[in-house]
């Protein structure tokens, strides 16, 4: 990961002087070089379930968040898209600067009110130009069995602006632990549900129609203790 980052970093940050489009498309071959290496190292795969469900038009991309690995995948899967990230990731070199030239959203998460304005400022734009916004409502990784703790960020965006909400839900932390170096070779199960429309909807009902098809998906595919975070023989750093 740390090789890739490197050879893929100026070409990204160069192609998207050019234009948004060359340099997320480069971006977007970076995150495939990153899937590649965990399957071929790590022996880490994962089966996807709806991909169909992916609509052409700008939607909200709700996903549930335990590990790096569905951030790659995101990455991989959508055409055209942003996230929503923590403005401090900027300050981080080379990786950070690449986040700002291809204009994800950044947003002060502590100035409250006012970042949830920030989010629907500069998500208008992009689910104008039907550019997928991928928000994670918990706001970061969970461990696996955590609590849910969803926030409105997402939904508020998504009933103001009348996008769907692009539901997925996935087991990677069973295999990736937030916060862990090492990666348990396995398959990972991610599920992307069908668009939830918004439109005439409350944040609270959008989010709750959210989570709820999350959380259920997510009891279906979880195996709890599916491996015993103990250093065993069979893991892969």
């Amino acid at each position: 990961m740390i090789l890739c980052t490197l050879l893929m970093a100026l070409p990204v940050m160069f192609g998207a002087l050019i234009s948004r489009r060359t340099g997320l498309n480069l971006a977007i071959v970076w995150a495939r070089l990153n899937l590649w290496g965990i399957k071929f190292f790590c022996g880490l795969s994962c089966t996807v379930h709806g991909i169909e469900n992916i609509p052409a038009h700008g939607c909200i991309v709700m996903s549930k968040h335990q590990s790096t690995f569905e951030t790659f995948f995101l990455a991989s899967v959508l055409d055209d898209f942003v996230f929503v990230a923590k403005r401090a990731l900027t300050l981080i070199p080379i990786f950070g600067w690449c986040l700002f030239l291809v204009r994800f959203i950044l947003i002060d998460r502590k100035s409250g009110r006012s970042a949830i304005n920030q989010m629907i400022d500069q998500s208008r734009p992009h689910l104008a130009n039907g550019t997928h916004v991928v928000v994670f409502p918990e706001g970061t990784r969970m461990p696996v069995n955590s609590e849910p703790n969803y926030r409105a960020g997402g939904a508020i965006v998504a009933t103001k602006l009348e996008a769907d909400i692009l539901p997925i839900a996935h087991n990677a932390g069973e295999f990736w632990p937030r916060m862990g170096f090492v990666k348990w070779p396995g398959e990972i199960t991610m599920h992307i549900g069908k668009p939830i429309n918004c439109k005439g909807k409350t944040p609270d009902q959008a989010l709750t129609e959210t989570q709820t098809w999350i959380e259920g998906k997510m009891q279906e595919i979880t195996v709890p203790d599916r491996f015993p975070y103990n250093g065993s023989s069979t893991a892969v750093a």
